[in-house]
């Protein structure tokens, strides 16, 4: 299934197949899984079910999308972002390697689209592509598989455990761009030792040897004049997003967490984006005057509709966020009046990309 995207930082949506198993805490509540196998009965979820393949038709949507690049650039000043797949995880290995092989044909003849590919199995994605450049050569760079350079590749990271677990495999993947999605954000994260550049790169996407001021490179054993040789390719996290969850069963998220990694982010240059806050949003409590602010900065009283016991409502320990805090409720207000202002404005940034 194809759409224009309604998701925040996507123009498209692309789904090739449908259908996924949980593998991660942020997939307990999967809106995939809800909408897809709950509700639509079409494809059912988990480990043993077969996955899908989306129609013929739809695959030639991101052909449309590409043969529109230059009409989309002259009204918007940028290439198009194509977010794949929604539906489903690319390196699922319960996906026929043969449909993936196909999707990448498909990337490499959309040129003029980014693709977002947004996975849970990172620790996948090398062997994967290895798979896949055994029949497409293209992927091959220095007897080495690297992921196309309109591919931007992200890590669901959820927490502390899945950071320090995941964000290590995502920097040593040869991609262009790399980025963390972070929702549903479920606790406080430091990821500060990954916003910032242990050793540059060369233009291959592969680490550097650091021996020779000149940029000799270890790995493709040229120099900085070399055609093939381009300095300036970090080792660090190109974007963060960051979001809470919605949808039935939604966990609440804590302000101070998205705050902390806007900071981070911040703190070194890195693009942040915050999504939304999903389901629940957070206020500070009064206590004294018994009242609270909405997302609108409308104060209302702790009263039945908005108060501090009960199913719509969250009461946070005064350390939830790792920092001492003053009282803090979150309140089940629906996505869409929680909004997606995180202390008063928007973070809609994204990472510069130039296709080579």
């Amino acid at each position: 299934m194809s759409e224009n995207g309604k998701i925040e930082w996507t123009d498209h949506t692309f789904n090739p197949w449908s259908g996924c198993t949980k593998v991660s805490p942020g997939c307990d509540h999967c809106y995939a899984e809800s909408m897809m196998d709950t509700r639509l009965h079409r494809v059912r979820w988990g480990a043993g079910q077969p996955r899908v393949r989306t129609s013929h038709a739809n695959w030639r949507k991101p052909l449309q999308w590409n043969a529109q690049a230059d009409a989309f650039f002259a009204k918007h000043g940028r290439r198009q972002r194509v977010f794949c797949a929604s539906l489903a995880d690319v390196f699922d290995n319960a996906v026929d390697p043969a449909w993936r092989v196909d999707l990448f044909d498909l990337i490499d003849s959309t040129q003029d689209l980014d693709w977002l590919l947004l996975t849970k199995r990172i620790g996948s994605v090398v062997p994967m592509i290895r798979e896949v450049a055994a029949q497409r050569p293209n992927l091959w760079y220095l007897h080495e598989p690297r992921l196309p350079d309109n591919v931007w590749l992200g890590a669901t990271v959820v927490n502390q455990t899945e950071a320090d677990r995941d964000i290590s495999k995502l920097l040593a993947t040869p991609v262009r761009v790399k980025f963390l999605s972070m929702e549903p954000l479920l606790g406080a994260v430091d990821i500060g030792d990954w916003l910032t550049p242990s050793y540059p790169h060369c233009g291959t996407g592969f680490s550097q040897g650091g021996g020779m001021a000149d940029g000799y490179c270890g790995t493709c054993a040229g120099h900085a004049s070399d055609p093939i040789h381009k300095l300036g390719r970090r080792d660090l996290i190109d974007w963060v997003i960051v979001g809470g969850e919605s949808g039935f069963g939604a966990r609440p998220m804590h302000h101070a967490w998205a705050r902390s990694l806007r900071d981070q982010c911040a703190a070194v240059g890195v693009p942040f984006l915050f999504k939304q806050w999903g389901e629940w949003y957070p206020m500070t409590v009064d206590g004294e005057k018994q009242t609270a602010r909405l997302p609108d900065a409308k104060e209302v009283a702790l009263d039945r509709q908005y108060g501090v016991t009960g199913a719509r409502s969250h009461e946070w320990a005064a350390d939830a966020g790792r920092v001492a805090q003053p009282s803090i409720i979150s309140i089940a207000l629906g996505k869409k009046s929680a909004g997606r202002l995180l202390d008063g404005r928007v973070h809609d940034e994204f990472p510069r990309h130039e296709v080579a």
